[in-house]
């Protein structure tokens, strides 16, 4: 079983910073792309930005020159670093990583495991 734990939400003033840090833990044997999603309330969920293995990340074009991530794979951690946030970055984030793990039969298996979510609030 693997789990990815989430911190670092809040809430913050428009133009002001926040970072996200997530850690996974578990049966892992290696981890391929990490993520970062949000989901503001009556939205989809949508993906903010995601970085493979080797550190090659994209973005979603609304957090382009704002938002950064990063990873650490010796602590199979992943980072997003917010700046100039925005009222409309206002949403609840969650953390994805594509894993591979042994199931209950010690089967190694590739499958997407999410964090519980953290409450971003960009507000005055």
């Amino acid at each position: 079983q693997v789990q990815l734990v989430e911190s670092g939400g809040g809430l913050v003033q428009p133009g002001g910073s926040l970072r996200l840090s997530c850690a996974a833990s578990g049966s892992i044997l290696s981890i391929a792309d990490m993520g970062w999603y949000r989901q503001a309330p009556g939205k989809q969920r949508e993906l903010v930005a995601s970085i493979t293995d080797v550190g090659s990340a994209r973005y979603v074009d609304s957090v382009k020159g704002r938002f950064t991530i990063s990873r650490d794979n010796a602590k199979k951690s992943v980072y997003l670093q917010m700046n100039s946030l925005k009222p409309e970055d206002t949403a609840v984030y969650y953390c994805n990583a594509h894993t591979l793990s042994r199931d209950y039969r010690g089967i190694p298996i590739w499958d997407d495991y999410w964090g519980q979510g953290t409450q971003v609030t960009v507000s005055s």
